[in-house]
């Protein structure tokens, strides 16, 4: 069946004007923040629990948050497109868009092949462009879903989780957010990264023009992580230890090719972390504040070894987190900066879950689902996303193999029972 999403011309959604706030603060960009290119990331939520005219509940909400956020209506400034400096509160608002789709939310299909967000028109944000773009969708069983697109400069997910539980709240009748914001670097109390760090993270976070890498949506059962977690022993393994094994080593036994199975190759597997309470950032604060965990071994050793023992190297890894922010270098060892790996392999695994999407209600309940859409691959990436229904799968979203690896990246997958629920490959369709 054919689905057919209706979208209305975009309006401008600015602060409430008998609240608006004064415009023209500037915001300088933390070195959190420059770790991240001006780049776009989508997240979408779906809503199966109907409320009483979506669209407007939502657009009056985010309009009474923006008085609250006025950076989030503002726009990035600097001498250089891709290198911003600071965010100047312009009050020019938030580009929102109403739309209807022609089906049920159980008869769509695959959503990420829907048009439910809205997009910049460049792979980068420019710094004329805004810093949140919001699109709602309305399907005819009552359920919507709200596709909430932002350039990544402006806040990591834990703090854009914070501005959506913000709108969720507004939308139900509080009349201020239950969270004071902060974004000033000033009163967050942020440390200042080395500069090679920010240069590190920013040459793992790149957009390779021409890239194109098969977009799969798969689902981890909980059992399989309650057996990683009995297997390594109380207290030794998180929910995403498990999973960042099970993929870490998926993935390399898929890329081993014939012609280079070099078993001592250096395999990097990168794990963004919200560190705010590492650092001590104040609450409220909605700005970047990601340090990035990295964890190396050996090709064969990630492809053979037990699954226990990648468990303890991920938690090696982490448990070194606190000593990053004391080092003047790029946050590598002596060791991982000697074999750095080449581009294909190294894969970043970050997690969405408990940050507070979870938490966000516009009126009718949490989310049934989320989930992570993006145009351009930056690096090769695996997103464990919040929790949904049902509530015995654990659903990633996967753009980490090249399309000669994919059958084989799934044969892996399938072998554990992780099952594939959409395979999203354009030469695929058919077997949606």
């Amino acid at each position: 069946m054919r689905v057919i999403v209706t979208k209305s011309s975009p309006v401008v959604v600015v602060g409430a004007s008998e609240l608006e706030t004064a415009t023209g603060d500037i915001i300088d960009l933390t070195s959190f923040d420059k770790c991240f290119a001006p780049s776009p990331t989508t997240l979408l939520f779906v809503f199966d629990q109907p409320i009483d005219d979506p669209v407007e509940t939502i657009k009056k909400a985010l309009s009474q948050a923006l008085v609250h956020y006025p950076p989030m209506a503002g726009r990035l400034a600097g001498a250089d497109e891709e290198e911003p400096t600071h965010i100047v509160c312009t009050g020019e608002g938030v580009p929102f868009v109403a739309a209807a789709a022609s089906c049920a939310l159980d008869d769509a299909g695959p959503l990420h092949l829907l048009d439910l967000a809205v997009r910049y028109p460049a792979e980068y944000c420019r710094l004329s462009d805004p810093l949140l773009l919001m699109q709602v969708t309305r399907f005819t069983c009552g359920g919507f879903v709200v596709g909430v697109t932002n350039n990544h400069v402006m806040a990591d997910a834990a703090g854009l989780a914070q501005f959506m539980q913000a709108v969720g709240e507004l939308a139900r009748g509080m009349p201020v957010p239950s969270i004071v914001p902060v974004r000033s670097e000033v009163d967050s109390s942020l440390p200042r990264l080395p500069q090679p760090m920010v240069a590190e993270v920013r040459s793992h976070l790149r957009v390779e023009k021409g890239e194109f890498l098969p977009f799969l949506d798969v689902a981890i059962p909980t059992s399989l992580v309650s057996r990683i977690k009995a297997k390594c022993g109380a207290g030794k393994c998180t929910v995403f230890d498990a999973i960042a094994a099970v993929l870490w080593r998926c993935r390399t036994r898929a890329v081993i090719s014939d012609e280079d199975n070099d078993p001592n190759a250096p395999m990097l597997l990168v794990m963004p972390r919200n560190s705010r309470k590492l650092v001590g950032a104040k609450k409220g604060y909605y700005g970047n504040c990601i340090i990035f965990q990295l964890a190396l071994a050996t090709r064969d050793m990630v492809a053979t070894g037990d699954i226990k023992d990648l468990v303890k190297i991920i938690r090696l890894a982490k448990e070194k987190m606190p000593d990053i922010l004391g080092n003047s270098g790029d946050g590598r060892d002596e060791q991982q900066a000697q074999r750095a790996p080449e581009r294909y392999n190294t894969l970043t695994i970050s997690s969405v879950r408990n940050l507070g999407f979870e938490a966000m209600d516009f009126g009718g309940g949490m989310p049934s689902r989320m989930m992570w859409k993006t145009e351009q691959p930056v690096g090769l990436a695996c997103v464990v996303c919040s929790p949904c229904k049902p509530k015995d799968i654990i659903n990633v979203m996967s753009l980490c193999v090249k399309p000669e690896h994919a059958d084989a990246f799934l044969h892996e997958l399938a072998a554990l029972n992780i099952e594939v629920i959409h395979d999203l490959r354009p030469s695929s369709k058919a077997r949606l």
